[in-house]
């Protein structure tokens, strides 16, 4: 069996130490911290989702800008559901997107959600207080790529509500999710 390379090894280390920066962090902001006290870790990955607008908390100019690892030290939290472009019920596993709103220190009552594609469409915050509306980052146990939906896609419980089941709110399952603005 081939050793690990310092670099692997480094690697790794880091990609450690990232989680427990990130872990601590995320302790310490649900401790009711306020925003002016610290804002966001910098990712150390490739960024997923940028989210800008009425936020308390950032790590760029103005934003926040997520990557992978970040997004994965959100509580996490799964679904079943059918939707209207797959084929059965489906298991999604990602983070409520409330708990992302909450983290950021989120203002405003609209979430403007974009799409790789450049599809973009307004969300009334009370969707995400009223629903366990997530962003799902797998379905089925699989990791959710650009090809296939991914890596980041709004998911609603269309199966738990009745008036889910309606076309308006099939507009808001934004797949391939890049960037979100808080008005």
């Amino acid at each position: 069996m081939d050793q690990p390379t310092q670099a692997t090894a480094c690697s790794l280390t880091k990609s450690v130490a990232a989680r427990v920066f990130m872990a601590a962090w995320l302790v310490w902001a649900s401790t009711g911290a306020s925003a002016a006290e610290g804002d966001l870790p910098v990712p150390s990955g490739e960024v997923l989702l940028r989210v800008d607008g009425g936020i308390a908390r950032h790590n760029t100019d103005g934003g926040a800008a997520l990557d992978r690892e970040m997004l994965a030290a959100l509580p996490r939290a799964t679904l079943e559901t059918r939707t209207v472009v797959t084929d059965g019920v489906r298991h999604f596993t990602g983070f409520y997107m409330r708990d992302l709103l909450d983290l950021l220190g989120a203002e405003g009552e609209t979430v403007v959600a974009t799409a790789l594609n450049d599809y973009e469409i307004e969300i009334p915050r009370e969707d995400f207080r009223q629903f366990d509306v997530i962003v799902a980052t797998h379905m089925d146990g699989a990791r959710l790529e650009p090809w296939d939906k991914g890596p980041l896609w709004i998911v609603y419980p269309r199966d738990d509500h009745a008036e889910l089941q309606d076309l308006r709110y099939d507009y808001r399952w934004v797949w391939q999710l890049t960037h979100l603005e808080i008005q």
